[in-house]
């Protein structure tokens, strides 16, 4: 996108910001017992879960801090890396092992990703700009769309721990 048409796109903190505040928010999280650092949607606000992910090529349990909403028993995420241009690496891993565990407030559910599509996404996508007036804007800083991340509740089985 030229740089002409990003006038209008609202500022985002630096890189290495956005970074050490979700290492905090980890860190809050492993210190708190999960306490504070997770919480649930409320209104127009986003809530909080842990994702726990299959590493894609070392097997190995990836924990990430999410925000999400909730579409009936589904919890909805956006694979946004920051808004940076890179896929970030838990949505890479999810889309080789689909199988994960959310962490919420209320403990740990089985679940199964997938990307919405079509009107599903657009509904989905309309939902997430009830949270934020400026996400489009801020979607419009990355060189693709940015997937919108449904997780199913599944039943429990084989997954990260």
């Amino acid at each position: 996108m030229p740089v002409g048409e990003r006038a209008g796109t609202p500022r985002l903190p630096p890189r290495w910001f956005i970074r050490l505040a979700w290492v905090a928010h980890r860190g809050g999280l492993r210190v708190l017992g999960g306490r504070v650092a997770l919480w649930r949607p409320r209104g127009r606000r986003w809530g909080t879960l842990r994702l726990s992910t299959t590493g894609r090529r070392t097997g190995t349990r990836r924990d990430v801090i999410l925000g999400y909403v909730e579409d009936g028993p589904n919890l909805v995420t956006l694979a946004m890396n920051g808004w940076g241009a890179p896929e970030p690496a838990w949505w890479l891993n999810l889309q080789t092992h689909p199988d994960a565990t959310a962490t919420l407030v209320d403990g740990p559910r089985p679940v199964r990703a997938r990307a919405a599509t079509g009107d599903e996404r657009t509904r989905l996508w309309a939902r997430w700009r009830e949270t934020d007036k400026n996400l489009d804007a801020f979607a419009s800083r990355r060189p693709s769309e940015t997937a919108v991340v449904v997780l199913e509740p599944r039943a429990g089985g084989p997954g990260p721990d």
